[in-house]
């Protein structure tokens, strides 16, 4: 005879571990989708692709782990070696403003925790980042492919000189400040193409810049909003 009780116990065992999972699922969801609709939908950020994005990555993945309980606060958080992840709400504003389609080939400058390269790899085709400094590349790389963001293409590298292997882009996005546009970043954007920089000095308050290149190769910037990044990260400087 088969000893009931046990088997009984085991399935119930199981059950409740099952329902545990589901609500530490639930608990980090509910907040996910209440960031969303009081921080990103509440202000300016209308983008459907870029709002769906934003529900669907998990940002508590990419914090420290003493940072949980703020991983969905209204607020950047610090990730180590003098970065931070981005407030919510600038991530998608920079996602925005980019007006991604789906098809595009974007360079990130500035992996950090992969939380920008994670939205960017839901509303964009195919997604190269670089990251300076060599610990947080590493981390950056295994939680990605841990979380199955597969088209998210990492090098260890010198930000400011982009991926001129992998170039052009359709679009830039820069997660750090620096003092002017990097020439070889504007090099290697498509005619037609989209950049989106915080512009300006360290631990300042600095200008968030979009510029766009027209068909002929000539760039147009606007001044979009005052930002505080952390500055760029020069390799051997």
């Amino acid at each position: 005879m088969k000893p009931l009780k046990t088997v009984g116990l085991s399935v119930l065992a199981a059950c409740v571990l099952v329902v545990m999972a589901w609500g530490a699922g639930d608990k980090y969801e509910s907040r996910r989708l209440a960031m969303v609709e009081t921080q990103i939908k509440g202000r300016d950020v209308s983008d459907e692709r870029v709002l769906a994005a934003m529900r669907q990555v998990p940002r508590h993945r990419f914090v420290r782990p003493q940072d949980l309980s703020e991983a969905y606060d209204d607020t950047p958080l610090s990730i180590g070696y003098g970065q931070t992840i981005s407030q919510p709400y600038i991530v998608a504003y920079m996602t925005e403003a980019l007006k991604l389609t789906g098809r595009e080939k974007v360079l990130e400058i500035g992996t950090g925790s992969g939380y920008q390269a994670a939205v960017l790899a839901q509303t964009a085709r195919e997604v190269y980042s670089v990251e300076v400094i060599d610990a947080l590349y590493a981390q950056a790389r295994d939680r990605l492919e841990a979380l199955g963001y597969g088209s998210v293409h990492l090098k260890s590298g010198d930000g400011y000189f982009g991926w001129q292997e992998e170039a052009p882009f359709d679009c830039i996005i820069v997660t750090c400040a620096a003092g002017h546009i990097p020439p070889p970043l504007l090099a290697q954007l498509k005619p037609g193409g989209r950049m989106i920089i915080p512009v300006g000095s360290a631990w300042m308050v600095q200008r968030l810049v979009l510029a766009q290149k027209d068909s002929s190769g000539q760039v147009k910037t606007r001044s979009l909003l005052p930002v505080q990044f952390v500055p760029m990260t020069r390799k051997g400087l």
